[in-house]
């Protein structure tokens, strides 16, 4: 329930705070005071879309704050809880507006995204605007009406999940069969170039090997001969070789330990050396023996190298890309020679995600159905005691042809209305006056609003272009909701606010300079004198109050 909303510099408010209380809440006032303003405000915390026009002239910002009453085990708090928002029993919506356009939203003091805003905004407010009766000539309103009334959204998600399901299963099918249309040239292609690169006969790391193997027949006349260089100075020199030069130096070293014992590590490094130098020199000796130069060789090697680039080339690939391109093009050649059993699994997948579709589709079909003959026969109740004896209201579904199969379902909704007794029912917007169409329209919202989840209803003016014995009969109805919903009504007609549980009047004052409203609570003489003022107009007479008073008391004793 909406218990606190607070506006601060938006349109013509420079600041009101309003308490809510359960039951049927009406406001008053007179035309251009700001009621619907208010509505405005309430819908922008709820997440509409706002724009810097909205704030008030020479603010730089405006900001509505709204507190709701959250009831225990409710799915609001069961949503405020997953998205880590939750605070206790009470859900605190901010909503910041600069002059530039942009704005902030705020749960329980946390910075959100625009869309958690307005997904729990439609948790917790219905608002029913003025201009309602101009969206039901729209069928996709008329749709979402029916669907609203009949309550089935898990249904309608499995409908729409489904439908999603088979579209792109036969998006997937339809690919697939245009690619059948050049089935045979790739095929041949891919034939070509598979059997090409199975002819290389590629190794994986063969490349750098290859590399390598090159580099070192390219310049094996060098290397041989600076082995051979190493190796004539490491040992085979014997007036000056490395070997003979250490073997000398562990004879000195080695006569020097018998006079100083702390020369015997030396004398096991110089060891070392000696034995180390024998070792590279053998080493060497071994790397000259495998040695040759091998002009045949080198030429392999270079004749599978420039294979290997000219197929890398002709793909424009590295050279290294080539195996990784080969096991591609294997795969696409395997699924294309498959291709015709998956064409047929395929086509059986869509097969059954059609008929899912349909099984889900259908059952949403006769439900509307059914819901839309208790729409018809609810709406048409209401209407007769709106004025319009012998009305009749019909909603019609009817199944549309299968290529216009939608995530929506099956069904064509239309509603038909016939005015006066013995006529037939045709297009609402056919047959309907605006005063009519607004009776109407105010019959469905009735209707939807008592079966409404959300446990606070906004009406907006929706009883405009009605008076008289119809405006009270639309008051008891508003007032029959307040007793399961909390009801707010923006409303002209003293047969309907006579009839509230709470009275607030929005006045606008202005100094000549500049313009702001004020909000009051009325109760008894305040609300007797408002009522008055809507029945009488400018001059009030002791009569038209007595009258105030005595629909302020016919709707107590009722």
């Amino acid at each position: 329930m909406l218990s606190y909303i607070r506006i601060r510099n938006f349109a013509i408010i420079d600041e009101a705070e309003l308490e809510l209380s359960p039951g049927m809440t009406v406001l008053t006032g007179e035309t251009g005071a700001g009621k619907s303003i208010l509505v405005g405000a309430l819908g922008l915390v709820l997440g509409d879309r706002a724009d810097g026009v909205s704030v008030r002239h020479g603010a730089e910002r405006a900001e509505i704050t709204a507190s709701f009453e959250i009831d225990r085990g409710s799915p609001t708090l069961a949503w405020l809880r997953e998205q880590a928002l939750d605070s206790e029993d009470e859900c605190v919506l901010r909503r910041v507006i600069s002059r530039e356009g942009r704005s902030k939203s705020f749960i329980n003091g946390q910075s959100v995204p625009l869309r958690s805003l307005t997904e729990l905004g439609e948790q917790l407010v219905d608002i029913h605007g003025q201009h309602a009766h101009q969206s039901l000539l729209r069928k996709p309103t008329q749709m979402a009406l029916l669907d609203t009334h009949g309550g089935h959204a898990d249904l309608s998600k499995d409908v729409a999940r489904s439908h999603d399901d088979w579209q792109s299963l036969a998006a997937n099918l339809s690919s697939l069969q245009d690619q059948q249309k050049d089935r045979e040239a790739r095929l041949d292609l891919l034939r070509y170039q598979v059997r090409e690169l199975d002819a290389l006969a590629l190794q994986d790391g063969e490349l750098e090997q290859l590399e390598l193997e090159r580099k070192k027949l390219a310049h094996s006349g060098k290397l041989m001969e600076r082995a051979q260089q190493a190796l004539q100075f490491l040992y085979e020199d014997e007036s000056g070789s490395a070997q003979s030069l250490v073997s000398q130096a562990a004879s000195l070293v080695g006569g020097a330990v018998e006079l100083d014992p702390s020369l015997k590590a030396t004398l096991e490094m110089i060891g070392e050396a000696d034995i180390r130098i024998s070792e590279a020199a053998e080493d060497l000796r071994r790397y000259l023996d495998g040695m040759e130069i091998d002009p045949e060789r080198q030429r392999q090697v270079e004749s599978r190298l420039d294979s290997a680039h000219e197929l890398a080339r002709k793909h424009k690939l590295e050279p290294h890309q080539l195996l990784a391109h080969l096991a591609t093009m294997q795969t696409e050649l395997e699924n294309l020679e498959n291709a015709e059993s998956r064409l047929e699994e395929l086509t059986e997948e869509v097969t059954r995600a059609k008929s899912n579709y349909l099984e889900f589709a259908k059952k949403l079909s006769a439900i509307r159905v059914r819901n839309a003959t208790k729409l018809s026969g609810e709406v048409s109740a209401v209407m007769q005691k709106l004025g319009m004896p012998g009305g009749r209201f019909v909603c019609r579904v009817t199944e549309v042809n299968e290529s216009y199969y939608s995530a929506k379902g099956l069904d064509d909704i239309e509603f038909l209305v016939a005015a006066n007794p013995g006529q037939p029912a045709q297009a609402i917007g056919k047959v309907a006056s605006g005063g009519e169409l607004s009776r109407i329209s105010l019959a469905v919202q009735v209707i939807l609003a008592d079966s409404s989840q959300v446990p606070s209803l906004v009406f907006d003016e929706v009883d405009s272009g009605i008076g008289g014995g119809v405006a009270e009969i639309v008051g008891r109805h508003l007032r029959k909701l307040g007793a399961r919903y909390q009801v707010m009504c923006v409303t002209h007609l003293p047969q309907v606010a006579s009839q509230s549980h709470q009275h607030l009047r929005i006045i606008k004052i202005t100094d000549g300079k500049a313009t702001r409203t004020s909000l009051s609570h009325l109760e008894g003489e305040e609300k007797v004198e408002e009522l008055a003022r809507m029945l009488g107009g400018v001059d009030i007479t002791t009569k038209t109050r007595e009258h105030a008073r005595e629909m302020i008391a016919r709707t107590a004793g009722g």
